[in-house]
């Protein structure tokens, strides 16, 4: 088990690794070695309560995939073990930020004062328009 916060676990039989080669810079280090991690959790087996596993697919974006799991490609370090650290850590995180609750949307009113300044913004602009229409008549 995975410890994420005091109250939430990822059951670590969800996650599976594979590693394959980095792109990008690196010389022989990099078309040698496979030190990129493809970290796979499948959501469905991870233990984690409904509402949370809905918001993490949620955050996950283009991370999810068609089957429901979230993977995370770490290759930012030139060791496998670095790399199997970050993707862990970014999974954490991502699942800590799906664990807190959005804050609710409360409804506000605009204040009298700036329904005032709209209202004359939108007087002032009528004038401006309507004054560019009126031509004075020429004898």
């Amino acid at each position: 088990m995975i410890r994420v916060s005091d109250r939430l676990w990822i059951d670590d039989r969800a996650l599976s690794e594979s590693f394959v080669r980095a792109s990008g810079p690196g010389g022989q280090n990099v078309n040698k070695l496979s030190t990129a991690v493809q970290l796979r959790l499948d959501l469905s087996a991870s233990g984690l309560p409904e509402e949370v596993r809905a918001r993490v697919a949620r955050l996950a974006g283009k991370r999810l995939t068609q089957d429901g799991a979230i993977l995370i490609i770490a290759q930012r370090h030139r060791t496998q073990e670095r790399n199997r650290a970050d993707a862990l850590d970014r999974l954490i995180e991502l699942v800590r930020r799906a664990a807190a609750p959005p804050k609710p949307r409360r409804a506000t009113k605009p204040t009298f004062a700036s329904k005032q300044r709209r209202l004359e913004t939108k007087a002032r602009r009528s004038r401006v328009k309507s004054a560019r229409g009126s031509k004075p008549e020429v004898e």
